[in-house]
């Protein structure tokens, strides 16, 4: 089973909305383009830049017509309310009106976590996601299960991203240890590509349709954003395990679809 995960795509109203759009707009044309062609698509949070109404409104437009399956999540970014106004009940969020739900596929068990604490940058799961967490992977230990949340639940060397990482990562970890079928924990966040073990599995953090951001790895340093290439995370899953690869986005001479 393919996956694409795309992540942080930012996306806003005003003068400023057309460069976050048109990055969520190309990354996804550049998904439609691979062959085979993915099941469906994850994007990993900081949906919109400020949480408000219309700019989930103007996801909706962005993936609105939109051929596979999208699933989303929340980032620090988003407000949880004005995401379920708009996008629950709908496939975009599994079917249901939570923010944290799972998409049995018949290769794969996609799930999709709520990291978002309002008023906080950082994120947290709680225990009662953890054990519903828990219990959704208990379900089907037979079929590879890929998880995606936005915040990274390990520190990855770049101390202001560190301070803002998942508070529970720990707990995740314990969560996800007991369930060996767990292939890949996807997430987002960094506006940077970071690859490391975790869980007995492997943590892969995506980088930003919109714009990336430093490598700061030094506490005296604050972090900026750099012109370096738009991208998205392809997953490969298999009953084995899962590869991944980096598809460049705006430096690429890939082919591109339009929708």
């Amino acid at each position: 089973m393919l996956i694409a995960q795309l992540s942080d795509p930012h996306l806003t109203t005003g003068l400023l909305a057309a460069e976050p759009a048109a990055g969520l707009h190309r990354a996804l044309g550049r998904v439609l383009a691979l062959r085979p062609r993915p099941e469906c698509v994850v994007i990993t949070g900081d949906l919109a830049d400020h949480g408000q109404p219309d700019e989930y409104a103007a996801l909706r437009e962005v993936i609105g017509r939109f051929p596979l399956p999208v699933h989303l999540a929340t980032g620090n970014h988003d407000d949880r309310e004005s995401l379920l106004d708009a996008f629950g009940g709908t496939p975009w969020l599994g079917g249901g009106f939570s923010a944290y739900y799972h998409v049995d596929h018949k290769a794969a068990s996609v799930v999709v976590l709520d990291s978002l604490v309002p008023g906080s940058d950082g994120g947290q799961l709680g225990e009662e996601q953890l054990g519903w967490l828990d219990g959704v992977l208990a379900g089907r230990p037979e079929v590879p299960a890929v998880i995606f949340l936005h915040h990274p639940p390990v520190a990855v060397g770049i101390p202001a991203a560190d301070s803002i990482r998942l508070a529970d990562g720990a707990a995740l970890a314990e969560v996800i240890g007991r369930h060996r079928h767990v292939v890949r924990v996807a997430a987002g966040h960094l506006h940077r590509p970071v690859t490391t073990a975790y869980a007995g599995t492997v943590l892969t953090v995506a980088p930003s349709t919109w714009k990336q951001s430093t490598l700061t790895m030094s506490v005296d340093e604050q972090i900026g954003w750099v012109n370096e290439p738009t991208a998205f995370l392809l997953h490969s899953v298999e009953a084995g395990g899962c590869v991944t690869h980096t598809v460049q986005v705006s430096h690429s001479a890939g082919q591109t679809c339009g929708f």
